[in-house]
């Protein structure tokens, strides 16, 4: 998207407190926006992040996605939504389904139904390789997050909303992800709790996230998903490049996988693959226009599935620790961390 997409428009991030919010709200503000509405349901980062930004065009509503009042009422004149707003941790929603459902599931229902209510322009959801098959519920959310959004197309076919879904994996650096737990804990003394070293995860930066969501806005049509190419990193190697990073020989306490937890991640499945378009950095796939005339599902089938794997982290490109290292050297949290440590953010040789 360019910048005169921008001109005079207003913007809606829902669960823009988070980390996608913070960068995507800053990223926004360097270009002619007219307004960003920031909808959450904490006050009190809300007003962490009206300090932070101190810009008269952020606009902040206390709500939340799983009333649909405050989604509308904040979604009025609105020109582009991105859909943040999740329950992401997979204990925590492993304990309490049905809060997941009622967010991630209901939640979105409300956003996409607030959004065509509104007469927005195009509504982008933020998705998560763990709702490719599924085995957590919060994956399970957020693969229903994904059936609602492509559910608008096939009920409204003449809709003047797009709605569309991305889909990516570890985002680093994120609120709530592995890196700042490893820093902290490299910081405290240099014990890091590493599930299973062999585990592998895709490794995506904030604002390669944001990239993403925009790559949507520019090409989507009704019910698209867009996954983002990425390689991925062992959590073992992820570990030991943080620890050369901060010139630590560290204690590695291996905790054994979390329950829920795959030992690898799939953006996207053979099933998809076999629909979708390759365009270079990211896939598109296109959602299934089938009608509900089931003659169709026996009559007619997909021949080239089993030509197809899944675009598994297990067998994507494999970053090296010296190129995991150099990931990471390029997020400005971790250059921080690095010179709040009093260490220069540079690479250096293996502890």
């Amino acid at each position: 998207m360019t910048t005169t997409d921008y001109a005079g428009k207003r913007i809606l991030i829902t669960g823009g407190t988070g980390s996608f919010g913070h960068t995507v709200a800053r990223k926004l503000l360097t270009r002619d926006v007219a307004e960003i509405r920031i909808l959450s349901r904490d006050e009190a980062k809300q007003d962490l992040m009206r300090h932070e930004l101190g810009d008269s065009r952020v606009r902040f509503y206390v709500g939340d996605v799983r009333d649909y009042l405050s989604v509308e009422r904040a979604s009025k004149d609105v020109d582009y939504v991105f859909h943040a707003a999740a329950l992401k941790q997979v204990p925590s929603c492993e304990f309490f389904p049905m809060e997941a459902v009622k967010t991630n599931v209901i939640g979105s229902e409300n956003v996409v139904r607030a959004a065509e209510a509104s007469g927005v322009k195009s509504l982008v959801c933020l998705s998560t390789d763990k709702a490719v098959y599924p085995v957590n519920a919060m994956g399970m959310t957020k693969a229903m997050m994904e059936k609602v959004a492509q559910s608008h197309g096939l009920n409204n076919p003449h809709a003047e909303t797009v709605v569309s879904c991305v889909r990516y994996g570890n985002v680093m650096y994120s609120r709530g992800s592995v890196i700042p737990l490893f820093i902290r804990q490299l910081r405290a003394g240099g014990r890091l709790t590493v599930t299973n070293p062999a585990m592998t995860r895709f490794m995506m930066s904030l604002e390669d996230s944001v990239d993403l969501v925009e790559f949507a806005f520019v090409n989507a049509e009704q019910g698209d998903l867009f996954i983002r190419k990425a390689p991925s990193c062992t959590i073992g190697d992820l570990a030991q490049a943080l620890s050369n990073l901060f010139r630590v020989k560290a204690d590695i306490n291996v905790i054994g996988t979390r329950h829920a937890e795959k030992v690898s991640e799939v953006l996207a499945s053979r099933e998809e693959l076999s629909r979708a378009t390759d365009m270079g950095e990211y896939f598109r796939i296109t959602a299934d226009k089938r009608d509900l005339n089931y003659s169709v599902y026996v009559e007619e089938g997909d021949t080239k599935q089993t030509e197809y794997s899944d675009y598994d982290s297990h067998t994507t490109v494999r970053l090296s620790v010296g190129e995991v290292e150099d990931m990471l050297l390029g997020l400005p949290e971790v250059q921080e961390e690095l010179f709040a440590a009093g260490l220069t953010p540079e690479r250096s040789d293996a502890v």
